[in-house]
């Protein structure tokens, strides 16, 4: 796995359902709590990370889909979330048509990346939460990224879904980012009472190795019901195993970017 700093993350899957908004969110919100400033970009035309961090629709009127019309500016359209040091450029279902609009612009893969560079250098970490699709939106998500992180269900199909996202990745960076690497990639919905979770583990680390973090996500029902609260589970529940087990995925990346922050102490994510 890649020891580089990784300042633009996309949190990236086609397949819907896998726990991508939530691994968005609550690792945004992780890095948050030891002091790194961080803005989430809400990539996903369902708005569902601008849910989590109640951000209501009032006030998503400057959101990404108009940023990337060049209506406004990716500066003007950051909104401070609930949580101390993380902001968030909202979305709205309007981007569901940014795929159709934006087909016959010139660079159209550069869009994202041209956007958010007047704000870049303001923040530590940017996580994009991408739609569940790997259309012009994800490719400029990629495009924009430095790295990626996969979330991935532990389910029978896991495997067939992450090879065809893995030649899109290398295709974005044989031809649009060179510089994208895979971060890790994320078991999520992890049950241990499942011998299917173990199999499928088993296979993923078996063929990605070093690419698979350490840290897995288990299922556990805090997960589901912080969102409805416009809270990160984090917040809503810091003890839970859920968020336990974000606050250790990203001291796992921050170990193995090898940065020093202020305040990295598991105890300091917890509190």
């Amino acid at each position: 796995m890649s020891a580089k700093f990784s300042k633009v993350i996309a949190v990236v899957n086609q397949k819907g359902g896998v726990a991508k908004t939530t691994t968005a969110v609550n690792l945004a919100t992780a890095f948050a709590a030891v002091n790194l400033k961080t803005l989430i970009i809400d990539l996903d035309p369902q708005g569902n990370a601008s849910t989590g961090l109640n951000i209501q629709m009032s006030d998503r009127r400057k959101n990404i889909y108009r940023v990337l019309i060049n209506e406004v500016s990716s500066k003007e359209s950051i909104k401070p979330s609930i949580v101390p040091n993380l902001y968030i450029i909202p979305s709205c279902v309007d981007l569901s048509a940014a795929e159709i609009e934006l087909i016959n612009l010139n660079n159209r893969e550069y869009l994202l990346k041209k956007s958010i560079k007047e704000v870049i250098e303001n923040y530590d970490k940017i996580i994009i939460d991408c739609p569940p699709s790997l259309g012009l939106l994800t490719i400029n998500a990629l495009a924009a990224a430095d790295s990626i992180v996969i979330p991935l269900q532990c389910e029978f199909f896991a495997l067939e879904g992450l090879a065809h996202l893995l030649k899109t990745i290398e295709l974005v960076k044989n031809n649009i980012n060179r510089k994208l690497d895979i971060l890790g990639v994320l078991l999520t919905m992890y049950d241990r009472r499942n011998r299917l979770t173990e199999e499928v583990e088993k296979d993923v680390r078996e063929c990605l190795q070093d690419k698979v973090f350490t840290t897995v996500i288990p299922r556990n029902i805090k997960l589901s019901e912080a969102p409805s609260h416009g809270l990160p589970a984090l917040i809503y529940d810091h003890k839970c195993s859920g968020s336990q087990a974000y606050a250790y995925l990203a001291k796992e990346i921050l170990d193995k970017e090898k940065i020093i922050t202020t305040n990295t102490t598991e105890e300091s994510i917890y509190a």
